[in-house]
C-alpha cells in the first residue's frame, strides 16, 4: 500500500506547476485530507519491527507533500526518531534481524524526505542534530545508522548553499579526521600486506575503517561535485568550483585512503597472495553471487538489511564491531574499501585544480599502478571506469605529463599484452584464460569458459570506452577538422610537428609520447582481429583521431602506420561479421586514409592491390570517380563497392544486410591459427593481406 500512496502523492507534488494550477478549494482539500492521514500516521503506536518500517514506508511517501506543507515536518522528524528508539539497538543476528531492517528502513526514510521535501527541513537541521548528537554520546546508533543520517543532513545542506554546506561537513567530518590521520593506525596496519592481515582480525577497527571510507564517498557525492561528462569546451582546462565544500578536507582524507589502496592491490601479488591465511584466500576469490552475475542466471536473492555492490551483488550494511568474522565478510570489506575509494578518487578528479594541484601523484600512481600486473580483469575494468576516466577527463592540460604519462604507461602496457593473450586464447582454444578464475572451482567447463569470456569482453569493452573518451572532442580542442586537416595535407609548409597537438589534444599527447602511443595503437589494431562489435564502435573514433594527427602532422612514422598497419586492420576488421554495426564507420576511415594520405604514402594503393579479386584498371577507375566527387558520402560509397568487388564479395560485416541483428558476444568454436592477429602482421612483409580473405 506505501507504493500506491508514494505514486499518489508524488503524482500530486512532482515539481511542475500542475499543483499550483489548482484552485484554492482543490489545494486546501488535498491539503486536509493528506494532513489528516499525516496525523494518524504520527499518533500510531506501532513498535513491532516489521511494522515499523511500513509505517516509515508511509511517512517517506509523503516527503513531496512536506514540501508545499512544512508546518507538518516537526512532527515527522519527532516520529521517525521516537520509531528509531523504540527498536532494539543490539541483536543477536544482525544479517536477520527485522529490527534491524526496520532502524534502517527509518534512517533511510530521512533521506528520502530531505529530498523529496527541499528546503523544508532545513529550519530543523539544529534539532536533528542535537538529537543525533545525544544518541551518539548515548552509544545507540549505529555507524551505519550514523552515515546514512549524516547523508541526509548534507542533502538538507545542499539547498541552503555553499557555506551551509562546508558548515554541515565540518560538523560532520572532523570527528572521523581525528581517527582517520593518526599515524598509529596505519604503521599498525597499512605498512605491508602481514599488517592489514592483522587489519582484517581486528573487527571492530576493521568495519571503523569501512564506514569512514564509505562516508568519505557520500560526503563527496552529496556537495555538489559536477556531474555528467565532457562538453564542447575543454574539459581538462576547467578548474574546481568556487569554494567547493568538499576542498578542504582532500589533503587529510587522500594520503591514508591511498595507503589503504595500495595496501589492498599487494594481496593479489603472487608472493603475498601465496603466504596469506587461507580465509583471506578465500576472500579474495569471486563471489557466487559475482559468478550468478557473470553467467547471467537471474539476480542473486538478497538479505534482510542489505546493500548492492556496483555490480548489484549484495553486501550486509550492518556488520558492527560485535559481529564475528567471516571470509564472506573479509570479501565484502574488501569489496567495499576497493570500491567507495576508487569513487572518492574518481569524484575528487572532478574538483580540477584542487585535486590535481595538491595531491601528490607519485602517492596516487603508487597506489593505483604499484600492482597492476597482478590485477584481476574486474577489478581493472573498475579502476579504469570509476578513477582513470574522471583523471583524464579532468586532469589540467599543463599536468598532463606530471600525472598522466607515469600512471597510464604502466596500465597500457599491461593491460595491451594482458587482452592480446586472452584474445589470443579465445579465438585459438576457445577459452579466454583470465586470472579472475584462479582458485575457483572448476565446476561445469563450459559454465567456465562462459565467465572467462565475459570478463575478458567486459574488460575490452571498459578499455575501449576508455580511448573513446581519450577521443572526444572536448579533451582534443587543438584539433582541426577533417577538412582543415585535407588542405594542410597538400600544403607541406603546413604542417605541423606532432609535438605541437601535445598540449592542446589529448590525443596528440599520448601519440607524442611513444611509451603511451605504443600500446595504445598495439590494442586499436588488435581490436580489428577480435570478434566483438562494441568494443570496435567505442574503439572506432580514436582510431579517427589517430588518422587526423597523422593527415595533419609530418611525423613519418605515424604516417606510415596509418597507411599501412590500419588501413590493412580495417579491412580485416571488416571480414568479421561482428563489425557490421560500425561497419559503415569503418569504411569511412577507410575513405580518409586513401583521400588524404595516399598521395604522400603508396601503401593504401598497395594494399588494395593486394586484394584477391581487384586488377589495376579497378584501382584507376575508383581513383577516377573520387576525382569526380567533393562528397564524403559518395566517396564513402565508391570506397565500399571497391571493397567488396577486390575482396570477392568476403567482407562479411558488409554483406550483412541492414536491420540484421548481430551477436557479438558469443565466439565461434572452429578457430584457426592464421585468424589470430599475428598471422597478418609479419613485419618483413609490405602488404600480406591477400591471405587474409
Amino acid at each position: 500500500m506505501h507504493l500506491a500512496l508514494d505514486n499518489v502523492v508524488g503524482s500530486i507534488f512532482d515539481g511542475s506547476n500542475e499543483y499550483e494550477k489548482n484552485s484554492s478549494e482543490v489545494q486546501l482539500l488535498l491539503h486536509r485530507t493528506l494532513e489528516g492521514l499525516l496525523q494518524q500516521l504520527v499518533a500510531l503506536k506501532w513498535t513491532e519491527p516489521t511494522l515499523v518500517e511500513i509505517l516509515g514506508h508511509y511517512l517517506d511517501a509523503l516527503g513531496p507533500f512536506l514540501r508545499y506543507y512544512p508546518d507538518a515536518v516537526g512532527s515527522v522528524i519527532k516520529k521517525l526518531f521516537e520509531l528509531l528508539t523504540s527498536l532494539p539497538f543490539m541483536v543477536k543476528d544482525p544479517s536477520t534481524s527485522t529490527a534491524r531492517r526496520a532502524r534502517l528502513q527509518i534512517c533511510t526514510s530521512f533521506i528520502r524526505i530531505a529530498k523529496a521535501a527541499n528546503g523544508s527541513l532545513l529550519p530543523h537541521m539544529k534539532e536533528i542534530a542535537s538529537t543525533m548528537t545525544y544518541l551518539q554520546t548515548e552509544g545507540v546508533l549505529l555507524r551505519a545508522e550514523q552515515n546514512i543520517l549524516g547523508e541526509a543532513f548534507l542533502i538538507m545542506a545542499s539547498s541552503a548553499g555553499v557555506e551551509q554546506q562546508q558548515e554541515v561537513l565540518r560538523w560532520l567530518l572532523e570527528p572521523l579526521s581525528k581517527q582517520w590521520t593518526q599515524p598509529e593506525w596505519q604503521e599498525a596496519y597499512l605498512t605491508d600486506p602481514a599488517s592489514l592481515v592483522r587489519l582484517c582480525a581486528d573487527s571492530q577497527f576493521m568495519w571503523s575503517i569501512f564506514h569512514t571510507v564509505t562516508f568519505f564517498e557520500k560526503a563527496l557525492k552529496r556537495s555538489g561535485y559536477r556531474k555528467g561528462g565532457l562538453t564542447s569546451e575543454n574539459s581538462s582546462q576547467t578548474s574546481s568550483p568556487p569554494g567547493h565544500p568538499m576542498v578542504s578536507h582532500l589533503l587529510w582524507m587522500m594520503p591514508p585512503l591511498l595507503k589503504l589502496l595500495r595496501s589492498v592491490h599487494s594481496l593479489w601479488s603472487s608472493s603475498v597472495a601465496q603466504a596469506l591465511p587461507g580465509e583471506m584466500r578465500t576472500a579474495m576469490i569471486m563471489s557466487d553471487a559475482e559468478k550468478t552475475s557473470l553467467l547471467g542466471e537471474g539476480k542473486h536473492t538478497l538479505s534482510k538489511g542489505a546493500l548492492n555492490f556496483s555490480d548489484g551483488s549484495p553486501f550486509d550494511i550492518n556488520k558492527e564491531s560485535y559481529s564475528e568474522l567471516s571470509g564472506v565478510d573479509i570479501r565484502n570489506w574488501l569489496r567495499g574499501i576497493r570500491e567507495s575509494g576508487y569513487s572518492i578518487l574518481g569524484l575528487s578528479a572532478t574538483l580540477g585544480d584542487s585535486f590535481f594541484r595538491c595531491i601528490d601523484p607519485h602517492s596516487v600512481i603508487l597506489a593505483l599502478m604499484g600492482n597492476i600486473q597482478y590485477m584481476e580483469f574486474r577489478h581493472i575494468k573498475q579502476l579504469v571506469h570509476s578513477v582513470l576516466v574522471p583523471l583524464i577527463k579532468y586532469c589540467p592540460s599543463d599536468l598532463w605529463e606530471l600525472w598522466l604519462e607515469k600512471l597510464l604507461n604502466p596500465l597500457l602496457n599491461h593491460v595491451s599484452g594482458a587482452l592480446s593473450y586472452s584474445w589470443s586464447s579465445l579465438l585459438q582454444d576457445g577459452k579466454a584464460k583470465v586470472p579472475d578464475l584462479h582458485g575457483v572451482l572448476a565446476g561445469s567447463d563450459l559454465k567456465v569458459e562462459v565467465m572467462e569470456e565475459k570478463l575478458l569482453r567486459d574488460l575490452t569493452r571498459e578499455i575501449c570506452s576508455f580511448f573513446s573518451v581519450l577521443a572526444s572532442p572536448g579533451l582534443n580542442p587543438g584539433l582541426p577538422s577533417l577538412e582543415q586537416a585535407g588542405q594542410m595535407s597538400h600544403m607541406d609548409h603546413s604542417k605541423r610537428d606532432i609535438n605541437a597537438f601535445a598540449c592542446n589534444s589529448i590525443v596528440g599527447f599520448v601519440l607524442n609520447n611513444k611509451n603511451l602511443g605504443i600500446p595504445v595503437l598495439k590494442i586499436c589494431i588488435e581490436a580489428f582481429y577480435w570478434t566483438d562489435g562494441e568494443a570496435m564502435t567505442k574503439i572506432s573514433s580514436l582510431c579517427g583521431q589517430v588518422i587526423l594527427v597523422a593527415i595533419s602532422t609530418n611525423n613519418v612514422e605515424l604516417r606510415e602506420f596509418v597507411c599501412k598497419d590500419l588501413f590493412s586492420a580495417i579491412i580485416r576488421g571488416l571480414t568479421l561479421e561482428s563489425n557490421a554495426v560500425i561497419s559503415s564507420d569503418l569504411v569511412g576511415l577507410c575513405r580518409e586514409i586513401f583521400v588524404y594520405l595516399s598521395h604522400r604514402d603508396p601503401s593504401p594503393r598497395q594494399i588494395l592491390l593486394s586484394l584477391p579479386c581487384i586488377t589495376h584498371p579497378d584501382l584507376l577507375a575508383f581513383e577516377e570517380a573520387l576525382s569526380k566527387t567533393g562528397s564524403p558520402k559518395e566517396q564513402k560509397q565508391h570506397m565500399r563497392s571497391l571493397l567488396i568487388l577486390a575482396t570477392g564479395s568476403k567482407l562479411k560485416a558488409l554483406a550483412t544486410q541492414k536491420g540484421v541483428n548481430v551477436i557479438t558476444n558469443v565466439t565461434t568454436r572452429s578457430r584457426n591459427l592464421d585468424t589470430a592477429p599475428e598471422s597478418s602482421r609479419d613485419e618483413g612483409e609490405t602488404i600480406g593481406l591477400a591471405a587474409i580473405i
